[in-house]
């Protein structure tokens, strides 16, 4: 009987062995997970850090598109997850006023590049000032098409992510500014 306890002990404590072996033997590697390009990259970034954010919209920018972003198809003017809840009710305004009046809305160009397309597109300098815990500005310096262009973005979290609140070029004109006029235009 006593032998009998002792093997049944053996085993026990072999097997309690064995468990934990298991448990501390590093698991089977995992397939590389792809890395995230073009808005889905931008979106992780967002949810990151501001710099982040800015730093990836301008990658974006610099890598040319040889297949249709799928994040993109769905999205349509003032319902962009880049710009914030105000500038994109603006764009929305702009995109329908020109559409009553069959003509072309006045952002009909992206606003990071300044352009309709990129060529030679390369981000220079970020310089990131915060204005708070939910808001940042964004001084860049990009150049596109051999061209050197400032900009500054004023920056918001909304939920975890941060947004374009605002673009403002080398002249000073700001994006928000030109679509408010839009929209109050449209209401008189």
């Amino acid at each position: 009987m006593r032998l009998q306890a002792l093997a049944t002990a053996a085993v026990l404590a072999l097997t309690a062995a064995a468990c934990s072996a298991e448990k501390e033997a590093p698991a089977p590697a995992e397939a590389a997970v792809p890395a995230l390009t073009g808005r889905a990259a931008v979106y992780a970034a967002g949810e990151k850090d501001a710099e982040a954010f800015v730093r990836a919209l301008y990658a974006r920018a610099a890598t040319p598109q040889t297949t249709p972003d799928p994040a993109e198809a769905a999205i349509t003017p003032g319902r962009d997850p880049l710009y914030s809840r105000t500038l994109n009710a603006l764009i929305g305004v702009d995109f329908r006023e020109a559409q009553s009046r069959d003509e072309v809305p006045y952002l009909n160009y992206d606003p990071v590049c300044a352009c309709q397309d990129a060529d030679g597109f390369a981000l220079k300098t970020v310089t990131m000032t915060p204005d708070g815990p939910q808001a940042a500005t964004a001084d860049v310096v990009f150049t596109n098409h051999g061209r050197e262009h400032r900009q500054t973005l004023k920056l918001v979290k909304e939920g975890p992510m941060w947004r374009i609140a605002d673009i403002i070029d080398d002249k000073g004109k700001s994006l928000h500014d030109v679509l408010m006029a839009i929209a109050e235009k449209a209401e008189s």
